[in-house]
């Protein structure tokens, strides 16, 4: 599926992706490949997405790779749409 984060500095991520866990307001969940579509407010935590992406050298000092492989995204909320095989995530 292809995923674009977005924060209203800059487009942190844009690609294809295998997964995407997002910490929404009623829990935390995981969308693959097509997911359902779906609109969620998402509270303060982790975007945690997996796959091959590559992160631009001004986003490494903010994403990291965790031990788990998913590159985590540190988030104060936002909104998120999926639908089509692709998720937009509004970051703050």
């Amino acid at each position: 599926m292809y995923l674009e984060i977005v924060s209203p500095e800059k487009v942190l991520l844009s690609a294809e992706v295998d997964s995407v866990t997002v910490p929404a307001i009623e829990g935390e969940f995981q969308m693959l490949n097509n997911h359902a579509p779906i609109i969620s407010v998402l509270e303060k935590g982790v975007i945690k997405v997996e796959g091959n992406i590559e992160i631009s050298k001004d986003l490494k000092e903010v994403v990291n790779k965790a031990q788990d492989g998913k590159w985590h995204f540190p988030i104060k909320g936002g909104v998120l749409e999926m639908k089509n095989n692709k998720a937009i995530v509004l970051a703050d």
